[in-house]
């Protein structure tokens, strides 16, 4: 006699390559705060100074930053103080580059566990985004700490409503890092060259960013080719919230959500092309 059997999970093949399933994402949810507990212990496992590098690095970057382009190049910084100009473009790009760049290499260092156990593999990026945004909220609390301190001197810094937008710009931030960073995961399974450049490419991009300059000392012969980049608009956005100097373009902030969202599409697609067959190439 067939006894009729119920399942609490069926796991079938994607279909097609739009084919996301959110729902099953939530049901992982512990899952990603896992991985999210497992990226964040790992980076400072057996280091002695610990989370204190989250701090440490923004500060020396700032430090070298100022001595190199506002005391040697004397680059402007719309009249801002430089520790704060350069602080705000830092904490900012680095949330970008480290979701990226962490994201990059999602199928090459968790094949052992995608070739063991079954969960829905974006749960991996997803958990990697959410771990660099602790790392963001205590670099930003340190940028906090330094700009109530400039306050408190006396210095003419304006925030305004535009600070209201950081949420949001945040959330295109990690979307277009965790966009660009499966579309490299996915080529790197059979294109491992791409590992070698990622990070001198994320380098380079940095310097057609406004972060060490402002976007009003650029001529215009080469301001277009900044405003193509759609991090420009975000980080002058950003900037501008908090400090009262830069420049808004709405048009400019909608043209890099547009891109956030196709680059997000697009490593959705080939991230799901790559899934169902990277276990034979990796």
């Amino acid at each position: 006699m067939n006894k009729t059997e119920n399942w609490s999970l069926i796991i079938k093949p994607k279909r097609h390559l739009l084919d996301i399933n959110l729902r099953e994402v939530w049901r992982y949810r512990d899952l990603i705060s896992l991985f999210v507990r497992r990226d964040f212990v790992s980076k400072f496992k057996q280091t002695i100074l610990g989370p204190l590098w989250f701090v440490i690095n923004p500060l020396f970057t700032t430090f070298m930053y100022f001595i190199v382009f506002s005391k040697i190049a004397n680059l402007s910084t719309d009249g801002l103080p430089p520790i704060l100009f350069y602080l705000s473009g830092i904490v900012a790009w680095q949330y970008f580059a480290n979701c990226l760049n962490s994201t990059a290499n999602t199928f090459v260092a968790n094949a052992g566990i995608f070739g063991k156990v079954y969960f829905p593999r974006l749960v991996t990026p997803i958990s990697v985004v959410i771990s660099n945004l602790i790392q963001f909220g205590i670099q930003f609390l340190l940028f906090a700490v330094i700009y109530v301190y400039y306050l408190a001197q006396g210095i003419d810094i304006q925030p305004n409503a535009y600070a209201l937008l950081i949420p949001v710009l945040i959330v295109m931030m990690a979307l277009m890092g965790l966009g660009f960073g499966i579309i490299i995961s996915s080529l790197t399974t059979k294109y491992r060259d791409l590992i070698n450049l990622i990070g001198f490419g994320v380098q380079l991009w940095m310097y057609v960013t406004p972060v060490i300059y402002p976007t009003s000392m650029l001529s215009e012969k080469y301001k277009m080719f900044i405003l193509a980049n759609p991090l420009t608009s975000i980080i002058e956005t950003f900037r501008y919230g908090l400090l009262g100097e830069g420049t808004v373009d709405w048009a400019h902030l909608a043209y890099s959500g547009g891109f956030t969202l196709f680059v997000l599409a697009l490593g959705i697609v080939l991230f799901n092309k790559v899934e169902q067959t990277f276990m034979d190439t990796v």
